[in-house]
C-alpha cells in the first residue's frame, strides 16, 4: 500500500526536515514527489460542494502531470548543487594541501647506488641501500612522519619517510594499493619496536609509479572486512591482495612442489592426460558436456583411465591437473572445478597401494612444514595442526556401519545403516572428527563403487578400495586396485550399461597384457582445508567453480 503525503501551498513548507503528514504538509506537490516518488498525492483544496469548506483530495491528473515535470527541475538543481559542493570540497582540499609545506622530492645522487631486491631477500640485505617495489599494503600519516608497509607477493616490508619524504604532495594524496618504489636503508628495530621481519626501511627517497584511487572507489571500499561472502567472491581478484587468501595460495604451491617431490623419489613419471573426453569415469551424472565439433564430449571428471594405459609403456605415472564434476552441491567440501591429483601403480597389491598413500601423505605434509616459507604460514592458520603419522588407523566399510550405528549416527532416511548403504559426508564427518585421526576405509560394496574397482578375493560383494579420511575435511582422497582381467572389465562396463565400443583403448590395456595396478586421486583444496584450517575448500582455489558461480 502506497504512502500517503499531504500538501497544503499555504501553511506547508519545502524542506527536509517536513515529513509530509497532514500536520506537517508540504509546501508544493512537486516538491512532495522529488522526496517520496511513489507517494499518494493529498492537496488541501476548496470544496466544489460547499465554497466556504476547505478539505484534502487526491491531487487531479493535470496537476500530478506538472508535478512530475517539477520533479525534474528538482533533480537538476539537486544535481548541481552536489556538483557545486564537490567542487567546493576539493578546492577546500587544495587549499589545506598548499598550506602544507609540501616540499619536492629529489634524490641524492652522493648517496651510494641501490640495489634492487625482492622482499624475499630483506635479510640477506641489512645495513645496505636497496630499492624495493611493490604495493601500499597499510598505510599511516602523520605530521613529519609517514608509515608505509609495502607488500611485493615475496614479503612484506615497513617503510618509514621522514622530512620531506613525507611532507610531499604525492605522500599526503597516497593511497592503499599504489604501486611504489622505495629507496632506503634496511635496519633491525631497536628493542620494543615491532614490524613485519623485526625490520625497517628508512627511506631516502621513492616514486610513485600508480595510484589507486581514493573516495568511494577506493581498495578499502571494495574489499570490506567481514563482507558478504558472494561480494567478496565477486572482487576475488582483488580479495586476492589479503594476507590470509595470499598465504593459503603459497602453502598451495609449496604443496603442489612437495607432491612432484616425493614422485620423483619414488620414481613416477609425469603426464598431461587431456581435459576434454568422451567417457564417463565417475557417473554420468556429474558430466558437463560440451560440443566438440559437432560430436559429444565432456570435460574429464578423472584422469586415471588414461593414466592406466601409461603403465606399459611408462610405468607407475601421475598427473596433476583439472577434474570437473557438475555435482548440485553446496557443501563446503565441493568444487566444480579442482586440482587432481592422480596416481597409477603397477605390480602392486591393496596392501602397497595402502602403504604407499600413508608414505605419500606423511612425506608431502612433512616437506611443507620445513618450506621456509609455507612452514610458517601453517603454524599461523593452523597453530593446533598434527602432522599426520603411519600407520594410520584401518577400518572397514562394515567396522564403519557397527561404529555409526553405535553411537546413533542415522543414514540418510533416518534408519540405522544397513550394508550397501552409502555413508554421506555429515555421518562421515561426524565419525572421523570424532575419532580424530587419519582413517583408512576400506573395503566398500561394489554396488556404491565405481565399474572398474577390482573384488576383494575373500569375499565379492566388495571392492579394493579405500578413502582416505582426514579430521576437519572428511574424505582426501580416494583409491582402490583396478580390475586387471579384461573379460571381467568387459562384463562391468555392460553392467553399467555404457558403450563398449567407446572404451576400446581402456579395454585394450587388459587385453594386450594386463596387470595388477592400482591408483588413486586427492583433491588438493581438500588437502589444504585440513593443513589449513579452512571451512570451506573455496578458500583454497584460486578462483573457485561451484553451482552458480563462475566469474570472474
Amino acid at each position: 500500500m502506497s504512502q500517503t503525503i499531504y500538501v497544503n501551498e499555504k501553511t506547508g513548507a519545502d524542506s527536509t526536515e517536513v515529513k509530509g503528514t497532514e500536520q506537517q504538509p508540504f509546501a508544493t506537490p512537486a516538491y512532495a514527489l522529488y522526496t517520496f516518488p511513489e507517494a499518494k498525492v493529498l492537496v488541501y483544496k476548496q470544496s466544489e460542494e460547499d465554497q466556504d469548506k476547505f478539505e484534502y483530495v487526491e491531487i487531479s491528473a493535470s496537476a500530478l502531470k506538472k508535478a512530475k515535470k517539477g520533479v525534474e527541475g528538482l533533480k537538476k538543481k539537486a544535481e548541481k548543487q552536489a556538483k557545486l559542493e564537490e567542487q567546493k570540497k576539493q578546492q577546500e582540499t587544495t587549499a589545506k594541501l598548499s598550506e602544507l609545506d609540501l616540499s619536492s622530492i629529489e634524490e641524492d645522487k652522493s648517496l651510494p647506488e641501490a640495489k634492487r631486491i625482492k622482499l624475499r631477500a630483506v635479510p640477506q640485505n641489512l645495513d645496505s641501500r636497496v630499492l624495493v617495489q611493490g604495493w601500499v599494503h597499510r598505510l599511516r600519516v602523520q605530521k613529519g612522519l609517514a608509515f608505509v608497509t609495502l607488500r611485493d607477493g615475496t614479503g612484506y616490508l615497513q617503510c618509514v619517510l621522514t622530512g620531506d619524504l613525507a611532507k610531499a604532495r604525492q605522500t599526503q594524496e597516497l593511497t592503499i594499493e599504489s604501486t611504489v618504489a622505495i629507496k632506503g636503508v634496511i635496519s633491525k628495530l631497536p628493542e620494543g619496536k615491532t614490524a613485519p621481519g623485526g625490520v625497517e626501511l628508512k627511506a631516502d627517497f621513492y616514486q610513485v609509479v600508480a595510484f589507486a584511487p581514493s573516495g568511494d572507489d577506493s581498495f578499502t571500499n571494495r574489499i570490506q572486512e567481514n563482507a558478504d561472502p558472494n561480494l567478496l567472491l565477486d572482487q576475488r581478484h582483488l580479495a586476492l591482495r589479503g594476507e590470509t587468501l595470499s598465504s593459503v595460495m603459497k602453502v598451495r604451491a609449496a604443496y603442489s612442489a612437495a607432491i612432484r617431490r616425493f614422485y620423483a623419489e619414488e620414481g613416477l613419471t609425469e603426464v598431461t592426460p587431456p581435459c576434454m573426453v568422451q567417457n564417463q569415469v565417475e557417473g554420468g551424472s556429474t558430466l558437463f558436456k560440451l560440443d566438440y565439433y559437432g560430436e559429444e564430449a565432456y570435460l574429464t571428471q578423472s584422469s586415471q583411465l588414461y593414466l592406466e594405459t601409461c603403465l606399459p609403456a611408462l610405468g607407475d605415472v601421475y598427473c596433476i591437473q583439472e577434474s570437473f564434476r557438475a555435482e548440485k552441491s553446496h557443501t563446503r567440501r565441493h568444487l566444480s572445478e579442482y586440482t587432481h591429483i592422480e596416481a597409477e601403480l603397477v605390480f602392486i597389491t591393496f596392501e602397497d597401494l595402502l602403504q604407499h598413500l600413508e608414505k605419500l601423505l606423511t612425506k608431502t605434509v612433512q616437506y611443507v612444514l620445513e618450506d621456509p616459507i609455507a612452514g610458517p604460514i601453517v603454524k599461523q592458520l593452523n597453530p593446533d595442526f598434527q602432522p599426520p603419522k603411519a600407520p594410520f588407523r584401518r577400518m572397514e566399510y562394515i567396522e564403519a556401519l557397527d561404529w555409526l550405528n553405535e553411537h546413533g549416527i542415522p543414514n540418510e532416511d533416518g534408519e540405522k545403516f544397513k550394508f550397501g548403504d552409502d555413508i554421506a559426508e555429515a555421518a562421515e564427518r561426524k565419525m572421523t572428527d570424532t575419532i580424530n585421526e587419519p582413517i583408512l576405509l576400506t573395503r566398500f560394496p561394489v554396488e556404491i563403487k565405481s565399474f572398474y574397482m577390482q573384488k576383494c578375493q575373500d569375499d565379492p560383494r566388495v571392492t579394493e578400495s579405500v578413502d582416505v579420511l582426514m579430521p576437519n575435511v572428511g574424505e582426501i582422497t580416494g583409491g582402490s586396485m583396478r580390475i586387471d582381467d579384461h573379460d571381467e572389465l568387459v562384463a562391468a562396463i555392460k553392467r553399467e550399461n555404457l558403450d563398449l565400443d567407446s572404451y576400446y583403448w581402456f579395454t585394450d590395456v587388459r587385453k594386450y597384457g594386463g596387470a595388477p595396478h592400482g591408483g588413486y586421486g586427492i583433491g588438493l583444496e581438500r588437502q589444504l582445508a585440513y593443513m589449513l584450517n579452512r571451512f570451506t575448500v573455496r578458500d583454497c582455489s584460486l578462483y573457485p567453480r561451484f553451482t552458480g558461480r563462475c566469474k570472474p
